[in-house]
C-alpha cells in the first residue's frame, strides 16, 4: 500500500533568472504537412522508430508553478526538446537539445534530467499523437518522451531570435488541448504527484554564475 508520501519538487522565482537572445536557429515550421510526412517517412525507411525528448521546466510566479515553453510566431508552443541522433542516449540529446535553444555553449552540464514523466506514441506519419500505443499497432513510428528537469536557482536562458521563452501558468495550460496540444497540455496532470516548494533564498542579482 502507498504510504501517502508525495514528491517534493524546488522551483525558484522567474526573477532568478535572465533571458538573453543569439543567432536564430534554422526552423521546420514553415514546410507543408504533404513535405513533412515524406521527410518522417524517408527518417524512418533509414533509421527505423523516431525518438523524441522533451523538457519539462517549472518557475514560479505570483506562488503559482509556470511552465517554461518556447514559442514560434505567436502560435506555436513547444517544450524545449528534439529527436535524437542515431547511437545517442536519451539524456544525452535532452541536454543537447536544451543546450542549443536555451545556453550560450553547445554543451551545458546545468541541465538535471530527473524523472520521465510520460511517453507518447504516433502510431503512423499523420499528425495524431496518444499517451498510449493503440494495441493494433506493431510498428510505431515516433515515440516521444517528456522529462522533468530541475532547474538550479539561478542562470543565463540564452534564446534564439526566432523563439521566444516564455512562462505559462499551469492552470492556463491544464487540457488547453486548442492552444498548446494534447502533449502540453496534459503535463499539469503528469506533475500531479509533485508538491512544489519555493526555498527562501535571497533575490540572486549576480546572473553570471551560470
Amino acid at each position: 500500500m502507498a504510504d501517502g508520501n508525495v514528491d517534493v519538487l524546488d522551483i525558484y522565482p522567474l526573477n532568478h533568472y535572465y533571458f538573453g537572445s543569439k543567432e536564430p536557429l534554422p526552423l521546420k515550421e514553415e514546410e507543408t504537412l504533404d513535405h513533412r510526412i515524406q521527410r518522417l517517412k524517408f527518417n524512418y525507411n533509414t533509421h527505423g522508430i523516431r525518438t523524441c525528448v522533451q523538457a519539462v521546466l517549472l518557475v514560479d510566479l505570483f506562488k503559482h508553478p509556470h511552465l517554461l515553453l518556447l514559442q514560434v510566431r505567436h502560435s506555436i508552443y513547444k517544450l524545449p526538446g528534439g529527436r535524437l541522433r542515431p547511437g545517442e542516449s536519451e539524456i544525452e540529446c535532452l541536454r543537447r537539445k536544451l543546450s542549443s535553444k536555451l545556453s550560450m555553449r553547445e554543451e551545458d552540464d546545468r541541465w538535471e534530467v530527473s524523472d520521465c514523466l510520460g511517453m507518447w506514441w504516433r502510431p503512423d506519419f499523420e499528425t495524431l499523437i496518444y499517451p498510449f500505443l493503440p494495441p493494433n499497432i506493431k510498428r510505431p513510428k515516433e515515440c516521444t518522451k517528456l522529462f522533468l528537469v530541475r532547474l538550479p536557482e539561478s542562470c543565463k536562458f540564452i534564446v534564439p531570435k526566432n523563439l521566444k521563452l516564455i512562462a505559462v501558468p499551469l492552470y492556463q495550460v491544464h487540457e488547453n488541448f486548442k492552444t498548446y496540444g494534447p502533449i502540453i497540455a496534459g503535463v499539469p496532470q503528469l506533475l500531479s504527484k509533485f508538491s512544489y516548494n519555493t526555498p527562501d533564498t535571497e533575490l540572486l542579482t549576480n546572473h553570471n554564475t551560470s
